[in-house]
């Protein structure tokens, strides 16, 4: 029984981040009641971004002020089924956010779409190799949605993010130098790009030297003063260096602070609830109709907020920890191979090359845009011939210099000491003489990764962590070791005076110590099979018709990309099936 029962409402959200902004927005317009619960603290570009306090990495990176606080709530991990899952302590592989905006305020602004045969991945991969090139317990799946279907949705996210770039291919036509790669666009990118920084510059220099199709990459770091269609403000970028892990002080990067918020402040139909810790979803007597949810409010009061439509945005996996406590269709079970919430769950592979030139090249890596930077796509998706090489998927590179760290570290070549003497001259000499560049790739799912319940540990609330249960697979580092090996030829072709490589060897396990990629993907997974998929291919539960989820938990397989720019565009495919279908009669939108 709750403490407190609320008047009902049209819609309740859960999570303001950016797909939970953007659902807001959407179904304001539509002129529904709308109430968003976000668990986080209030916060906005003022006062938590402010010059110059927000310039303090002690402060926002390395103990962490915009992200999870994990001794309220965390998560635990183990390696495979028969092991024992410990919580997450300390961030340190990913940061996942809190607070209003979520990530989204934190994020650096790499802004992509997605390879459209990675939206079916395993009917691509059937028609192009065959049926018994994808290994057996490697589940990739289609997404249920085309890349036509959500090209539109692309170019409306790329205006309300103000996003810089340039594109290659708009109506067919070749407009410019952008990413040889990418499919034709409807328009062109709402800003143009970035200016490139010079260490981008020689990379791009290098990467065309070998054959390569390098590129400006689009970023959501705004080149120059900008209004979006809501009407909201940016500024041009100052290359300040500090994108990641910070609100930015100069309206220059996309957020739904920014670039929502001021919007859905004029809609008289919209409310906004922080520190509402929402426990479950919950269901009527049919488990087949959600009647609202019920949550934590900041005075540790148990309230029930009745809603007609339920949407859950929250960051990543969590979107799968509401379904499994709220009984929101069946669990996975990996033994059985059976039941969906909590299956295909995906991350990211990364490795990091580093050349270091004479003390006289002045590359100022201090210097930088979160999203900014030259890319090459030659070794993204399939863009190169996977039939010899036996593995699935593919990573782009980029050297995007976003604004080295002196706390988190400064690259020191090979046979540098730990420290003393010989390790300060080291950073002495290189600091501003260094390049680097990320391969920064695909990783596939496999029936043996998935989330879960975990049977042990507890939060603050007394309910059940999410359990993760993944480790490398062969798959992921022999793409990773092939694509990074190619983009060494780039790395020489810059000459430097020595080239350290990061990269995975096979038998490593995840090492949760060292950042990697914020970048988990899906638990609650969209599709057109419901055997196989949490929600059907305009975002909305099998199981209960009234409950729709967005972000990237809703992606059945790990995409090269970051995800942001994708997780948005499939909000606004969704919102527009429950703004013309939906709300028009409420019901199943796909038959079963």
């Amino acid at each position: 029984m709750a403490d407190i029962t609320l008047k009902k409402v049209e819609v309740v959200i859960v999570g303001f981040g950016w797909t939970g902004a953007i659902m807001a927005k959407e179904l304001t317009e539509a002129g529904m009641e709308v109430l968003a619960l976000e668990r986080g603290a209030f916060q906005d570009t003022y006062p938590d971004g402010a010059y110059p306090k927000t310039l303090d990495e002690l402060t926002y990176i390395q103990r962490s002020k915009l992200f999870q606080d994990l001794s309220k709530g965390s998560f635990t991990f183990r390696h495979d089924i028969g092991g024992t899952a410990v919580p997450y302590r300390q961030i340190g592989a990913f940061k996942p956010g809190t607070g209003v905006g979520g990530a989204g305020l934190h994020w650096s602004g790499q802004h992509w779409r997605v390879l459209p045969e990675e939206l079916k991945l395993r009917t691509h991969y059937n028609e192009r190799y065959g049926k018994k090139f994808i290994p057996e317990g490697m589940t990739t799946q289609d997404f249920g949605v085309t890349f036509e279907e959500l090209e539109p949705h692309f170019d409306f996210v790329e205006k309300v993010f103000g996003t810089s770039g340039v594109a290659y291919r708009v109506d067919g036509k070749v407009v410019g130098e952008g990413n040889f790669f990418e499919p034709s666009r409807s328009d062109h990118y709402a800003l143009p790009p970035q200016k490139v920084p010079y260490t981008a510059h020689l990379f791009h220099k290098a990467a065309a030297e070998v054959g390569l199709h390098p590129f400006v990459a689009p970023s959501s770091n705004a080149s120059q003063p900008y209004v979006n269609p809501y009407g909201c403000q940016m500024g041009p970028c100052n290359f300040c260096g500090f994108c990641s892990g910070f609100a930015c002080y100069n309206y220059s990067k996309a957020s739904p602070q920014v670039n929502i918020m001021p919007a859905l402040r004029k809609a008289a139909n919209f409310e906004l609830r922080p520190h509402c810790n929402v426990l479950r979803i919950n269901l009527d007597s049919s488990k087949k109709k959600a009647t609202g949810v019920t949550y934590v409010n900041k005075d540790g009061k148990t309230v029930e907020q009745p809603a007609d439509l339920v949407i859950a945005s929250t960051f990543a996996y969590n979107n799968a920890h509401l379904f499994l406590v709220s009984g929101v269709g069946q669990p996975y079970d990996p033994v059985k191979n059976e039941g969906v919430v909590g299956r295909n769950i995906a991350y990211q592979t990364m490795s990091t090359v580093q050349m270091f030139f004479d003390p006289n090249k002045n590359t100022n890596p201090f210097i930088g845009s979160g999203g900014n930077g030259v890319a090459v796509d030659d070794y993204n998706g399939d863009h190169f011939d996977h039939g010899p090489l036996g593995f699935v998927g593919g990573s782009p590179a980029w050297c995007n210099p976003a604004g080295v760290k002196p706390i988190a570290g400064i690259p020191v070549p090979d046979g540098t000491p730990a420290w003393g003497a010989g390790w300060k001259r080291a950073v002495k000499d290189n600091y501003t003489n260094t390049v680097s560049f990320d391969v920064h790739g695909a990783n596939m799912v496999y029936r043996d990764c998935y989330v879960d319940l975990d049977p042990t540990y507890t939060d603050q609330f007394g309910q059940k962590l999410l359990r993760f249960t993944f480790d490398w697979h062969d798959n992921d580092i022999k793409m990773s070791r092939y694509v990074t090996d190619k983009m060494l030829a780039v790395a020489k072709a810059m000459n430097p005076k020595s080239i350290h490589v990061s990269v995975k060897n096979f038998g490593d396990h995840l090492d949760l110590r060292n950042y990697q990629t914020t970048h988990w993907a899906g638990g609650t997974a969209m599709g057109t099979d419901p055997k196989i998929s949490v929600l059907n291919r305009y975002l909305q539960s099998w199981d209960v018709y009234n409950v729709f989820a967005v972000g990237s938990s809703v992606f059945p397989i790990g995409i090269g990309y970051n995800p942001t720019g994708l997780a948005a565009a499939l909000t606004y495919w969704s919102a527009k099936a429950i703004r013309e279908q939906y709300l028009k009669d409420p019901r199943p939108l796909v038959a079963v």
